[in-house]
């Protein structure tokens, strides 16, 4: 099964490019030049996709590093935090 399916690309391919060596010079340019920018879209679409699980885990694990960090050193009277910084006396204006 594979292996037909892997003949059929290759089959596929070669019917293309020989259909592009029948074509004018300008046009030849014209769809290398589409073929190429197809090709780098769907490249990027596919490298995003495969990084946007580890760029999700890397924000999660920095928002919790983050929380981790506010609650340090705080006093907290039910369901308020306080910090050190508020136990300080109030400069008058």
């Amino acid at each position: 099964m594979i292996e037909r399916l892997l003949a059929g690309f290759v089959a596929a391919a070669c019917l293309l490019l020989l259909l592009r060596l029948f074509l004018g010079a300008r046009r030849r340019h014209r769809v290398d030049t589409i073929m190429l920018g197809t090709w780098h879209a769907c490249r990027q679409r596919a490298l995003w996709v495969w990084r946007w699980r580890a760029r999700r885990s890397a924000a999660q694990r920095a928002a919790q590093e983050t929380v981790r960090r506010a609650q340090r050193g705080v006093q907290r009277e039910g369901n308020v935090y306080k910090p050190k910084s508020f136990r300080e006396p109030r400069k008058p204006h």
